[in-house]
């Protein structure tokens, strides 16, 4: 069987790309162990995954990662063959609960990390135990390498607490959440007030990689709407953004459902593009900048702006959507000292691609031989 992906946009496209399983018909379980994809042109075999995308014990995807040149169409054959050793690479999409900080939820891919924190977060800053963290906004880890990070960072705080806010090398941790929205927390906007979520209850790890990470986030009851949120999060090797898939469900009628960009102390630059659905900060963090967006779906947009304050952690960029029971968006950032961008210039450029990439999907057809 071949595959042919296309891109229809006018930038070079690495990315990953899912076929249903039911697609590859007369390929039995035995088989599908030693499924491979191959470049019809260079030969060159390219890294794969499985995926249980509802995670029901059962199959249902297989992705690969697949490089295509604008406006262009690139051909790959699906190959079984025992013989042949998968590729294997320490640059991977990765993630997972971490128990030894605490509770975090932390993922990370070749480009960017995160994290969000947990319930035992939520009691002993409650209890106001030193470094704890009362939030349900994103968090951003600021990386310099594309290997990952996430347990060797861990593991260095285990021996030495807060050895990920120094940077050895591959980057660290300087980006402060507190109770902002980081970059992709919501809340509900009403009465000039943000309400919000305390930290996730429950986790529940989907996908941990190597091309796809993807996990869910539960939240106790939120705002005086008693809101139940559960956050479904996929990071995909090679992209900026984490794509957020949120499903709500609240005992009376929401106004709105915001997601929001922290200002920190208001000394950065923001530009707020409603109409093309991308939303920006520019900031200066130490020695660096760093940039965090939001690319939402311009349809779904009431109003946006930045909310000024005063207040420690209450100065966000606000986006306000129509309330639906499905809330879809991707958070990301790039910080210029891992030479994705240079600019603020560079960074816009990465969120309007952003836009037109979840806009035009790769398409992908499978052909018979």
């Amino acid at each position: 069987m071949q595959v042919e992906v296309s891109n229809d946009l006018d930038f070079n496209r690495n990315e990953i790309v899912s076929i249903p399983l039911e697609h590859l018909k007369g390929i039995d379980t035995e088989e599908l162990k030693y499924l491979h994809v191959q470049d019809a042109e260079s030969k060159k075999y390219q890294r794969t995954q499985f995926m249980d995308s509802d995670a029901d014990g059962e199959i249902d995807s297989f992705l690969f990662q697949a490089e295509v040149p604008a406006n262009a169409t690139v051909n790959y054959k699906l190959v079984i063959d025992s013989t042949i050793a998968a590729p294997k690479s320490d640059v991977v999409a990765y993630s997972r609960f971490v128990p030894e900080r605490t509770d975090d939820y932390t993922w990370e891919n070749d480009k960017v990390a995160f994290r969000t924190y947990g319930p035992t977060g939520e009691k002993e800053a409650l209890a106001g135990v030193p470094g704890s963290t009362l939030s349900s906004g994103i968090d951003l880890w600021l990386k310099r390498t594309d290997k990952s990070i996430i347990n060797k960072w861990y593991a260095g705080h285990v021996k030495t607490p807060g050895y990920y806010h120094t940077d050895n090398g591959e980057g660290y941790d300087p980006y402060h959440v507190g109770g902002s929205r980081g970059t992709g927390g919501i809340g509900v906007w009403k009465n000039d007030s943000l309400y919000v979520s305390n930290n996730f209850i429950t986790y529940k790890t989907i996908a941990d990689g190597p091309l796809r990470t993807v996990f869910e986030l539960s939240y106790a009851p939120w705002s005086p709407y008693a809101i139940q949120e559960t956050k479904k999060i996929t990071l995909d090797l090679g992209s900026n953004f984490s794509k957020f898939e949120i499903m709500l469900s609240a005992s009376d009628t929401i106004p709105n459902y915001t997601v929001g960009i922290s200002l920190h102390e208001n000394k950065g630059d923001y530009n707020l593009e409603k109409k093309e659905g991308w939303f920006r900060h520019w900031e200066a963090i130490d020695d660096s900048y760093v940039g965090e967006g939001i690319v939402i779906d311009p349809k779904v947009i009431d109003s946006s702006f930045a909310r000024i304050s005063n207040v420690p952690d209450q100065s966000n960029i606000l986006i306000v959507t129509k309330p639906k029971d499905t809330l879809t968006y991707y958070a990301g950032f790039a910080w210029k000292k891992s030479g994705q961008v240079d600019t603020v210039e560079d960074w816009e450029n990465l969120l309007r691609k952003q836009a037109k990439i979840i806009a035009t999907p790769l398409t992908v057809n499978l052909i018979s031989e």
